[in-house]
């Protein structure tokens, strides 16, 4: 495959508001050992751009300086000690970073196919919210058939994999979001209930059902301790985000009285083979369901590589159901 000296990207100008993305022209990063070249059709916009956009969120060192944590192409290149994957296979891949560009370099470990039957703009929206559900709801939270599973946020991105991935697991689900028409789209996914957060209370719900037997939560502050509140006896809190906040006064007592867990985790930090490992869990258990059609992502939005502000003001609006994707 010919390659260009330079690629179209969009990078962050200072921190700040969604106006200091802006587009870009740079040179093509070089695929190290064990890395592959991928030349990106479709980005998916995550959460984390807008924390790293802001400040609040930095890449690790080594990793490129643009945002994007996910995307799906075409293999382009591949460097030295890389197997499993080639040149010009059409893959989606979980990225250091970015991802808002024309070509964008990851472990090869960290690409899976485009599943049978998903377009690449489907397919860009896999990996960043795959990779972070299926490793906290199964692999750190132990989610098993018949539990009561609660997942906020129910409409997004997350929520609306977390949903589908635990029903299709036999879980009983429920869930928050803010209005009628996403409790109304989260009950389509398979939740057997979806609380509006502005008109009703989630602890009062779930403790009618027995309480959680797990809870998956990006928004903590006050949260944390109303979480706390609604598990049953033996349950397990996963944090995975902490969008009003990671302090708050919580009393540790009920915990040890309970016998509760409570855990978390962020994927980007996490070593190369971490990632790797649970991208292996994903094409074994979880492929197979997107291949049938028994769970898919719920895409709200595209947008232009170029209108990546445009992308990152109506994420923050909260207003989309699902994925938000770039078309590169």
């Amino acid at each position: 495959m010919s390659l260009p000296q330079m690629m179209r990207a969009v990078e962050i100008t200072t921190h700040g508001a969604p106006e200091v993305l802006q587009p870009t022209t740079m040179p093509l990063p070089t695929p190290r050992h064990g890395e592959v070249l991928i030349k990106l059709e479709y980005a998916g916009v995550n959460r984390p751009d807008a924390l790293q956009r802001a400040g609040m969120y930095n890449p690790p060192e080594g990793a490129s300086p643009l945002p994007g944590l996910e995307g799906a192409g075409t293999i382009a290149a591949v460097g030295d000690g890389v197997t499993g994957v080639s040149l010009g296979d059409q893959v989606c891949a979980l990225l250091p970073g970015g991802g808002y560009a024309e070509y964008v370099r990851t472990p090869a470990a960290h690409c899976l196919p485009v599943p049978n039957g998903l377009s690449m703009a489907q397919a860009a929206a896999l990996p960043e919210t795959f990779f972070t559900v299926y490793s906290n709801v199964v692999m750190r939270g132990g989610l098993n058939a018949g539990e009561r599973f609660l997942v906020h946020g129910g409409s997004s991105g997350i929520g609306t994999t977390a949903i589908q991935l635990a029903a299709t697991l036999g879980a009983r689900v429920f869930t928050t979001a803010g209005s009628d028409e996403k409790c109304a789209a989260c009950l389509k996914l398979g939740a057997e209930q979806a609380v509006n957060y502005r008109e009703a209370d989630f602890v009062d719900v779930m403790k009618a059902e027995g309480g959680a037997d797990l809870i998956l939560d990006m928004v903590g502050g006050d949260y944390l301790p109303r979480n706390v509140h609604a598990l049953a006896n033996d349950g397990r809190l996963v944090q995975i985000a902490f969008l009003q906040g990671p302090k708050v006064e919580l009393n540790f007592a009920q915990v040890m009285m309970r016998r509760l867990t409570i855990t978390g985790s962020t994927l980007r930090p996490q070593s190369d083979l971490a990632k790797a490992r649970i991208g292996e869990e994903l094409r074994q258990h979880v492929w197979p369901l997107l291949e049938a059609g028994r769970i898919g992502p719920v895409m709200d939005s595209e947008f232009s590589l170029e209108d990546a502000a445009m992308a990152h003001t109506h994420m923050e609006s909260s207003s989309h159901i699902g994925k938000i994707v770039l078309k590169v």
